[in-house]
């Protein structure tokens, strides 16, 4: 691969809730270092709703060196107010000097007018469930999707001079002429339907992104990719729990991590982003029952402290990406 990354969450609120309550632009500062030097990643990917904090992020990893994603990740926004949001946001960027903008991630989830529900956790939900209504809405994702997004690329490149992308998830059949780079969030098992999945993606003749790939830290969250955290918590309760037998296993992600980006580099994949640094609403616990960090895809788990702390897929991404 041309370069290896992390993203990074600056908070981003599906469903109401707020990945990163707490936001210090110093801690921060320290985290991006930590990406650059210690990790030895090539790329970050800096996620969130807010334009200014993906901009004070942006601009500490432009200081450490880091190819810099400037991805913006809107959640419950009206498609009518996509584009005044991407203009602000395509601003924050240029000024900073992000190399990429990434145009939103997954959006026929996270923004309503897609697939029944509320808010992005109930859409999820829905398409997850498989009902044939939410089948159906999956083959008409394309029709309503396709011109937003051209829409924003345009309005993208009137203010940002560098690549424009979009975090496309694999049920969106998008139409990549807009933009420079084709990108998916790329979950799943490395095995041979995979790699052919992945290579459909050539087809555009752009190079091909991985926005997204990773696994939770419990023993089997590799096979269920990128809906590993479904279920895990019970955030009703007081303090939240672990909703069920869950087994940490931080050697699962560690292995995960190590067979996706040999099957990255065999199949000519340009740029891998792992999700992700640190799940900052899952702080780790040493009782089981509480272990909040087993349904987080970081390779830091968030400590009691309220610091960070390695994980065994922190020290396989820093031997890899060396």
């Amino acid at each position: 691969m041309r370069a290896k990354g992390i993203t990074y969450d600056t908070g981003f609120t599906p469903g109401g809730r707020c990945s990163r309550p707490v936001f210090d632009a110093e801690a921060v500062r320290r985290e991006i270092r930590v990406i650059a030097d210690d990790l030895h990643c090539d790329a970050v990917r800096i996620t969130g709703g807010d334009p200014e904090r993906l901009a004070v992020a942006a601009g500490h990893a432009v200081d450490a060196g880091l190819e810099v994603w400037f991805s913006p990740f809107p959640c419950e926004l009206p498609a009518t107010e996509l584009l005044p949001y991407f203009a602000d946001c395509a601003d924050h960027a240029q000024e900073v000097g992000a190399e990429v903008f990434v145009t939103g991630c997954e959006l026929s989830l996270f923004i309503p007018g897609f697939f029944p529900g509320d808010d992005s956790l109930a859409r999820i939900d829905t398409l997850v469930g498989g009902a044939p209504e939410s089948l159906a809405k999956v083959a008409e994702v394309p029709a309503k999707l396709d011109p937003l997004l051209a829409d924003a690329a345009a309005t993208v490149r009137e203010r940002f001079r560098g690549k424009i992308t979009y975090a496309s998830g694999t049920w969106e059949q998008i139409d990549w002429t807009p933009f420079d780079i084709v990108s998916a969030d790329a979950y799943g098992d490395p095995g041979d339907a995979f790699r052919r999945g992945l290579r459909e993606y050539f087809r555009h003749g752009k190079p091909l992104a991985a926005t997204e790939f990773g696994c939770c830290t419990y023993r089997g969250a590799a096979e269920r990719g990128g809906m590993g955290w479904t279920g895990v918590v019970d955030h009703d309760a007081d303090p939240p729990r672990v909703n069920g037998d869950y087994v940490r296993d931080e050697e699962e992600q560690a292995h995960y991590l190590r067979e996706m980006l040999a099957v990255f580099d065999d199949e000519g994949v340009d740029t891998a982003f792992w999700f992700t640094f640190a799940g900052y609403e899952y702080p780790h616990d040493p009782d089981p029952r509480f272990d909040l960090d087993m349904a987080s895809y970081g390779v830091c788990k968030l400590m009691p402290d309220g610091g960070l702390a390695p994980k065994a897929s922190f020290h396989a991404m820093a031997k890899a990406y060396q």
